[in-house]
């Protein structure tokens, strides 16, 4: 009798689990893999307004009520919608004016909309929207199949200060993206995205600012580039001396700061294969700085000129990492590109800073000299081969077309020829030149006078 009585018990529980595994699985709702947040950001005198769409699904632990066919009640959603939008968006979203934080917004309306709904095309457009007619339960449509759209406002000092923003919304997904459209006074309106937490983002930086972001990551990006790194090994090798590397990491500098520069200002190549082709080119520079290393043809004089050449190659690759984030810069774009060449050249003295002491106690005590360079330059030369096949695999998946000989792309291609041919012939005359008769006169020794 109690044995019955238990399995009955057992039953009814497992079969009150079966049936509250939907609501359950309601109530939580499951993490979405992607996820594009729409927002515009506008000072108007004693307020900002922040306007921001994402998907409603995004919204999790939040119930939203249903009719009995499933679809949502718009007639019963709006306290849910007010919940979720502190919830998961003012919460985590910060705004500084200057050096302050400010206040938590007020909800000032609240809106669903279809994911066809173009309203958030403009900033007006999206502003009306929350004018207009909400919509009604004669529209059957399931919750995850909608946006929430949300306006906030904030109080501010004036709308003539400084702002920066921390969207810290990468929690709604697993890969969320952020369009962020900032409109200051004057019309102007200013375009970001980000991908996860980009942290805090000074919409209107001042020159030091957005020079101090830029060094850091030129310093991050020499660092974290491991082609780069090779090449600067292979560089450091034969010359392991501050002085005799000075001509060649010099012409190194110059050559990837043209290109970075004339990429920035649209002057380089906007086709699809000029990415796979200057990657598959970068590693092609890294094999054969190997391989003149092994067979020993290094010389000072051969060496920075050929650096420079591959130097306008790994500029491109430079502004390819650049290409996101040069959103930062503001205003300052020439200032932000000289700041990311300085970045990288901290880089590089760092890195030179350990490769040659380490390759001289190397060379020392543990391998003869000619044997290590060697040794070392065909493990290099190895890795970039294979980089060098991957690379070309993809490149051929593209088909490269002659640009055209039409006014405007001649005469582009003839400004970035001319930036080349000028800082080449600028850095023949300092290091071809003058760099030769400086080093002979400090070599020879000073004449003693004789004793009468």
């Amino acid at each position: 009798m109690r044995r019955n009585l238990a399995s009955t018990w057992i039953v009814a529980a497992l079969l009150a689990l079966v049936l509250c595994a939907p609501a359950q699985r309601l109530a939580t709702h499951d993490i979405p893999n992607d996820a594009t947040v729409q927002m515009f950001l506008k000072p108007d005198g004693s307020r900002l307004n922040l306007l921001v769409r994402v998907p409603l699904k995004t919204m999790r632990d939040v119930e939203f009520p249903e009719r009995a066919e499933g679809y949502l009640d718009f007639d019963r959603v709006d306290p849910q919608l007010q919940e979720a939008a502190t919830l998961w968006l003012s919460d985590f979203i910060e705004i500084d004016e200057g050096d302050q934080r400010l206040p938590k917004p007020r909800v000032a309306a609240t809106r669903l909309s279809l994911e066809s709904d173009p309203s958030f095309s403009s900033y007006d457009q999206a502003l009306a929207h929350f004018s207009s007619p909400k919509l009604t339960n004669g529209t059957t449509v399931y919750w995850d199949q909608l946006m929430m759209d949300v306006l906030f406002e904030y109080p501010i000092q004036s709308d003539q200060s400084r702002f920066a923003i921390h969207p810290g919304l990468d929690r709604l997904a697993a890969r969320v993206v952020i369009a962020l459209r900032f409109l200051p006074p004057g019309g102007a309106v200013r375009a970001f995205e980000f991908l996860g937490d980009p942290g805090l983002v000074r919409l209107d930086p001042r020159w030091f600012q957005a020079s101090g972001q830029f060094v850091k990551l030129g310093f991050l990006h020499i660092l974290d580039g491991t082609d780069h790194l090779l090449f600067l090994f292979c560089l450091v090798i034969p010359f392991r001396r501050f002085r005799a590397l000075i001509p060649v990491v010099t012409s190194f500098t110059v050559a990837h700061s043209i290109t970075l520069i004339a990429s920035a200002y649209n002057l380089a190549p906007d086709a699809l294969w000029f990415p796979p082709l200057i990657e598959t080119l970068i590693a092609m520079s890294i094999v054969y700085m190997a391989l003149e290393n092994i067979v020993g043809g290094a010389t000072m004089q051969r060496r920075w000129m050929i650096t420079f050449g591959f130097g306008l190659v790994h500029g491109f690759g430079f502004s390819f990492a650049l290409r996101q984030t040069m959103q930062f810069a503001g205003s300052h774009l020439l200032a932000s590109l000289l700041s990311f060449n300085v970045g990288v050249e901290l880089g590089q003295l760092l890195v030179l800073a350990v490769l040659i002491p380490a390759l001289d106690l190397l060379f020392r005590y543990v391998v003869a000299e000619r044997m290590g360079t060697i040794i070392l330059s065909a493990l290099v030369a190895h890795t970039a081969w294979h980089w060098m096949i991957d690379r070309y695999r993809v490149l051929r998946q593209y088909r490269i077309q002659w640009p055209s000989m039409d006014a405007a792309p001649l005469a582009k291609d003839l400004r970035l020829l001319m930036l080349i041919v000028i800082a080449a012939g600028l850095v023949w005359v300092v290091f071809g030149l003058l760099w030769p008769r400086i080093s002979r006169a400090e070599e020879q020794p000073v004449a003693r006078s004789r004793p009468l």
